[in-house]
């Protein structure tokens, strides 16, 4: 069993800044790609930003110069720093993680894993 633990989300005004953090947890081979969703009422979820595990980044158009994703392979666990929000970004925030698992009984697996979201709410 593979667990995404996502903390950090809250209220923040318009310009301010959040942290937000995602732990996985379980039968963890590896971790390839991590990465932050969001997904606004009445609206899909959208990419937020990814980060591979080497590092290399990506980042929707939108929050490019002002989200920085990052991570820190030890503690199998990927952070989204967030500044200048904007009402608009106002969602619930979702943790991915692709995950290699193995089992004894079952071998190896890769899959795509989710939190269970946290909400961010910008006032303006």
């Amino acid at each position: 069993q593979v667990q995404l633990v996502e903390s950090g989300g809250g209220l923040v005004q318009a310009g301010g800044s959040l942290r937000l953090s995602c732990a996985a947890s379980g039968s963890i081979f590896s971790i390839n790609t991590m990465g932050w969703y969001r997904q606004a009422p009445g609206k899909r979820r959208e990419l937020v930003a990814t980060i591979t595990s080497g590092g290399s980044t990506n980042y929707a158009d939108s929050v490019k110069g002002r989200f920085t994703i990052s991570r820190d392979n030890a503690k199998n666990t990927v952070y989204l720093q967030m500044n200048s929000l904007k009402p608009e970004e106002t969602a619930v925030y979702f943790c991915n993680a692709r995950i290699l698992t193995f089992s004894p009984r079952y071998g190896s697996a890769l899959n795509d894993y989710w939190g269970q979201g946290t909400q961010v709410t910008v006032s303006s």
